[in-house]
């Protein structure tokens, strides 16, 4: 917009960009900007189809999805059947939290992922501070698990951390 390097505005109305972004000129009206005359270039030819790979998994039928989930019901009623009373409980909350969870991040808006990472993460330190309490309270099998859970969820926390830094650094002038 300054061809001549001097600092002076020369507003070329033969560009389609400057012309678009022009409302008024010389003290006339010129919005609406006319009609971008678009040129079609010529197509390329078709590309061949792409060979079927025999190791693609096809959606369940709806008769194998309901034979699944009857079978996990199943399972899962064997399990309660032979469970302490104190298992049940935790485990309908356990489950419960799952559904709710899974229908609440489902239905998360693209613009709200971060702030959902956040509380993500925030749910994983808690996690590290409890397994962080359990490690060495009872016998090895406490421990291995206070473990794997200290592991897991530091390498979610440290993700998010990096995932949202690496989001904010877009917005921020370089």
């Amino acid at each position: 917009m300054t061809p001549g390097k001097d600092g002076k505005l020369i507003l070329d109305f033969e560009d389609v960009v400057q012309r678009s972004m022009t409302v008024v000129r010389d003290g006339d009206s010129t919005w609406p900007p006319p009609p971008v005359q678009v040129s079609v270039a010529a197509s390329a030819p078709p590309a061949p189809a792409p060979a079927v790979d025999p190791h693609v998994r096809r959606p369940f039928s709806a008769g194998r999805l309901c034979g699944l989930v009857a079978f996990a019901g199943a399972l899962l009623f064997l399990l309660a059947a032979v469970s302490p009373p104190a298992l049940l409980g935790h485990l309908t909350v356990f489950v419960l939290a799952i559904v709710i969870g899974y229908y609440v991040i489902r239905h998360v808006h693209h613009a709200l992922h971060t702030p959902l990472m956040s509380v993500t993460n925030a749910i994983s330190g808690i996690i590290v501070v409890g397994a962080l309490l359990q490690l060495g309270r009872g016998g090895a099998a406490i421990t291995a698990l206070s473990f794997v859970a200290i592991l897991m969820a530091s390498i979610n926390v440290f993700g998010g951390f990096a995932v949202t830094h690496r989001m904010l650094a877009m917005f921020s002038r370089s």
